[in-house]
């Protein structure tokens, strides 16, 4: 599980090695795009607020949980109509208020997919 250094991208201005752009320090990239996404998904919680909705969480782990996790868990909270499923390996949990809304599969996700 190791990657070769040469297939490692790196950054044409200063020659260290590239990373995934993570909410992990103040390098986080909030560009024209993520602003748009943003955008895209107010517009569709807005819209849906009262619906019936499922959050289908996948392999979300508690890295950054205020991105989808709780947020996921808050909508399902506010609306009695939407419910939450959450497939993942050894963090498959839904806090108890909304338990009785929320299906959560300790399973790979690739398993659970295949078997729909």
């Amino acid at each position: 599980m190791k990657v070769p250094p040469e297939l490692v991208p790196r950054c044409p201005v200063c020659g260290k090695p590239m990373a995934m752009n993570l909410r992990a320090d103040d390098t986080f990239v909030q560009d024209g795009g993520w602003h748009a996404a943003a955008r895209r998904y107010e517009n569709f919680i807005q819209r849906h607020k009262d619906c019936a909705v499922i959050y289908l969480e996948l392999g979300v782990g508690m890295n950054t949980p205020g991105i989808i996790k709780y947020n996921f868990w808050q909508q399902v909270r506010r609306n009695p109509n939407a419910s939450y499923v959450c497939i993942n390996r050894r963090q498959a949990y839904a806090p108890g208020e909304i338990g009785g809304r929320s299906i959560c599969l300790d399973a790979d996700i690739g398993a659970v997919l295949s078997k729909l």
